[in-house]
């Protein structure tokens, strides 16, 4: 089944790239030479919260170190990518000097293109827009209302996120099968669909159920070209979908040393808060997946890591996900 004939993908044409597939902007995990490989390889790269080799060091300012990593991108591809921000609650916008600055800094570098990742902030949406920016919004735990709102309030693709994802998990236990016919029924924007999409049948039922794109975060950790750790590389083949520890209501963890401690905690009573600063603690995702201390951290992934069975190139990857749009 050929599905670019059948379904009109406007994800491509609103973010000028030739696969309707986004990569996810994961925490410490992505790079000049990352974003630019899913770039060139016909997806959209996007840089993350703590992105790059400057990342850990506290003499450079986020400003500066955001400037270095668009520079390099642009040395390494022509083509699009995005950058992710954070929208905070409606009224709180003031209190967060970054994320003007980092406004500031993509447009003054032409980068355009913002995953959004939050709250509905219909407010930090229209500065966006007014500004010429293209967004593409993952509320934290999606919702048709909210879903409605933020198309009303100008933005251009949803990603509909479910139960299954990796990183920050939504606090309603609602599957990505669930969500994202749920939302593509109730808007007219595009939808991606997010969570536990790692081969080609997920992609697939992705379209099935209305999305005109896919949102991916986990399988991408597991190419050549990712930042991540080769021990933690390893960790993801290795562990299976049965695996997996609730280690907060939060975050999900392959069984590493640390996650079944921090597992047990939860388990035992302590709060997810509680629980999120005793990971925090320990070095957060950084430890564990960026610098390899993988029995110290935790291992954030989606649920069906059992299809993710090795290591290959972006393009390997993209070219996989998306054989039926070639």
């Amino acid at each position: 089944m050929n599905i670019k004939t059948n379904t009109n993908t406007r994800v491509e044409d609103i973010l000028g790239i030739n696969y309707p597939i986004i990569q996810a902007p994961m925490n410490w995990l992505t790079n000049a030479e990352f974003v630019s490989a899913v770039s060139e390889a016909g997806g959209l790269g996007v840089l993350g919260f703590n992105a790059g080799s400057l990342a850990k060091d506290e003499t450079v300012s986020i400003e500066e170190k955001l400037r270095s990593e668009i520079r390099e991108i642009r040395k390494l591809t022509e083509k699009p990518f995005g950058l992710n921000l954070y929208s905070p609650q409606e009224g709180m916008e003031k209190d967060n000097v970054y994320i003007s600055s980092t406004l500031d800094v993509a447009f003054e570098e032409e980068v355009n293109i913002f995953v959004v990742v939050g709250e509905v902030n219909r407010a930090f949406f229209k500065e966006i827009k007014n500004r010429g920016g293209i967004i593409i919004f993952r509320e934290l735990t999606p919702s048709v209302v909210s879903a409605k709102i933020a198309e009303d309030s100008g933005v251009d693709i949803i990603v509909a996120t479910g139960y299954d994802e990796g990183g920050h998990i939504p606090q309603r236990q609602i599957g990505t099968f669930s969500i994202v016919p749920a939302i593509a029924d109730a808007v007219d924007i595009p939808v991606l669909a997010a969570g536990g999409i790692n081969d080609i049948r997920g992609v697939r039922a992705a379209f099935a159920l209305g999305a005109q794109g896919v949102f991916v975060g986990t399988r991408f950790i597991v190419s050549e070209e990712n930042p991540a750790s080769e021990k933690a590389k390893q960790d993801i083949i290795n562990s299976k979908s049965e695996d997996l520890l609730l280690v907060s209501g939060l975050q999900r963890s392959t069984p590493t040393k640390s996650a079944v401690e921090l597992a047990t905690m939860y388990q035992s009573g302590k709060s997810t808060g509680e629980v999120e600063q005793e990971i925090n603690k320990r070095g957060g995702l950084r430890i564990g997946m960026l610098d390899g201390e993988v029995t110290k951290g935790i291992i954030s992934v989606n649920t069906a890591i059992d299809m993710i069975k090795e290591k290959k190139t972006v393009k390997g990857i993209i070219d996989e996900l998306m054989a039926d749009f070639q």
